[in-house]
């Protein structure tokens, strides 16, 4: 009796690439990072994902992988691993970063984060800390700073390269 064919790697790829895509643009608010970000999941996983897995199985090593490369990322902007990522949108990725004895974010990591907040205009801050310190989601946001949802990935999009700029800055001072 024969079964299905395996999949390959294009077929993983095109049954995937939206969902990962789609993902990804939720959790940053613009195309050009969640289309980088998405084909940075794909690299990551060419070499270890068995094409020969189930659907679900690819799916959940795509989602953990997602989360390792948007916690990268948020990383790089901010010096720490500021998101929430999962099919049930519950699923938190924990800072890896510095603990001190009682497992909460070392001083320094917080310091660094309010360092950076603190350069931006405050409709910036207000976004950033919404987004990725509370975990809203993009409309949840515009809710509560009673703008549109377009209006605020423009936001969400400038401050992240504003905070991306400050962090340099601080890190130059350093």
């Amino acid at each position: 009796m024969e079964g299905k064919p395996e999949p390959d790697w294009e077929t993983v790829y095109r049954e995937n690439v939206v969902w990962v895509y789609r993902l990804m643009l939720k959790k940053v608010g613009n195309p050009a990072d969640a289309e980088d970000l998405t084909g940075e999941v794909f690299l990551a996983v060419l070499k270890p994902l068995r094409t020969s897995a189930n659907t679900a199985a690819i799916r959940a090593y795509l989602l953990a992988t997602a989360r390792t490369v948007l916690a990268a990322h948020w990383r790089r902007l901010f010096g720490r691993e500021i998101t929430t990522i999962g099919l049930d949108e519950s699923t938190e990725i924990p800072d890896s970063g510095p603990r001190t004895a009682n497992g909460s974010a070392a001083p320094a990591t917080d310091r660094r984060v309010a360092a950076i907040l603190a350069e931006l205009p405050e409709r910036a801050r207000k976004v950033l800390q919404l987004r990725f310190l509370e975990s809203y989601s993009l409309q949840d946001a515009a809710d509560e700073l009673g703008v549109s949802l377009a209006n605020v990935k423009v936001i969400q999009h400038r401050a992240l390269r504003l905070a991306a700029q400050a962090a340099a800055r601080i890190e130059e001072q350093a």
